[in-house]
């Protein structure tokens, strides 16, 4: 992979303020242009709205099995973030490349396709497919349309490499996560009159203690795996809102909640749990003093979790690859666990470290382009024997 081009690939790719509430498709046919220059064909898989596509390539022969370089070109968004630099524009400093999406991931796909020439100069006897998703920042809900049109292709992939930020470690799993946005209805008074009401604010409470009580029971006695930071699975409460001031009671109130979980446990299971607490116990409780009153719950987000096996191929393959012998699991969700869901085996490996994605300032270590071009360098030698 020629490093100059993978800056200047980089560079361009910032350049578009691809937020996931924006469209990507003025970035998608830059990428087309690249590849049409290059003689590559490639196929655009549209979102509902016709606003967003995903992009897939295929270099090498299309009938035969072959690897999947996976990675999404969406961004979170740069508000009230107080950054040195425009957020839009690739700056360099003292070796590390600033902007947004420079680690998270767009470090990747520019790699990915500065290693084109190469793979086209190889002769492959193994495909290497491009798969570039929108929307993985909001749910995965890119890959989603994708990863079928990948399963009914004329040979199924080997294997994938989602390239999320690793600094090449091979990280073989994370948790799946589902969340809900719940909104409450209750009966509003005067709180000198409160048991007349139904105060949502308190019944939203409940809920969100039921929430935390299944989290504790997990702590304590759910499943464990030492690989993550936190070895077992997780509820929790991000916002909670509700009521206009002390003397009135409330009578809508909202809240978001998510589950993490290890491969063990069930996101569905303990999501329905939750819903059946509300739905059986609190309901009654309201409904008898008003019968407009009640839940609803709203599904934010769900993405599977991957839990790709120490000794698996892809595992040992990818390990070769990066010139590493370790393996980790991380906390964060990527598209990973949508294509292991498929039947494709999968693992993450990409450049650049979490630690710096979504912040101010987010960069990416040239280093890290130099060590993710090594890895795909060795993909393509082997692709062509």
């Amino acid at each position: 992979m020629n490093l100059q081009n993978s800056k200047d690939i980089l560079s361009a790719l910032v350049g578009f303020d691809t937020v996931s509430r924006n469209s990507n498709l003025e970035l998608i046919a830059w990428v087309e242009q690249y590849l049409d220059k290059l003689g590559v064909k490639h196929q655009r898989i549209y979102d509902e709205t016709g606003k967003k596509s995903n992009l897939w390539a295929t270099l090498g022969p299309r009938d035969v099995p072959g690897y999947i370089l996976s990675g999404h070109t969406d961004v979170v968004p740069v508000d009230d973030q107080n950054w040195t630099d425009s957020p839009f524009k690739l700056t360099e400093r003292d070796g590390r490349l600033y902007g947004r999406g420079s680690t998270d991931m767009k470090g990747y796909v520019a790699c990915c396709l500065a290693a084109v020439p190469d793979m086209l100069k190889a002769d492959l006897k193994k495909p290497l497919h491009l798969a570039f998703s929108y929307d993985e920042e909001v749910g995965c809900w890119g890959v989603r349309r994708m990863i079928p049109k990948i399963v009914e292709g004329a040979a199924r992939p080997i294997a994938c490499f989602v390239g999320e930020p690793t600094e090449m470690d091979v990280v073989i799993g994370h948790k799946g996560k589902r969340s809900f946005k719940v909104t409450v209805h209750g009966r509003t008074c005067h709180s000198s009159l409160a048991p007349l009401g139904v105060n949502a604010v308190e019944y939203a409470a409940r809920v969100i203690a039921k929430i935390r009580d299944i989290s504790d029971r997990l702590a304590k006695s759910g499943a464990r795996d030492d690989l993550y930071d936190v070895p077992f699975s997780t509820g929790h409460t991000g916002y909670l809102h509700g009521g206009t001031a002390l003397n009135i009671v409330p009578d809508v109130a909202t809240f978001e909640f998510e589950f993490r979980v290890l491969s063990a446990d069930k996101s569905d299971t303990l999501a329905q749990e939750v819903i059946d607490y509300a739905r059986n116990v609190l309901e009654p409780e309201m409904k008898a003093v008003a019968p407009e009153a009640g839940f609803t719950f709203e599904d934010r987000s769900e993405f599977a979790g991957l839990d790709t096996a120490p000794d698996a191929e892809v595992t040992l393959f990818a390990k070769h690859l990066s010139g590493r012998n370790r393996h980790s699991k991380v906390a964060y969700g990527t598209e990973g666990g949508l294509f292991a869901q498929a039947g494709i085996p999968t693992v993450v490996c990409g450049p650049g470290s979490i630690d710096q994605a979504h912040k101010a300032d987010e960069w990416i270590a040239i280093t890290e382009l130099e060590k993710c071009g090594r890895f795909i360098d060795r993909l393509i030698e082997h692709c062509a024997r």
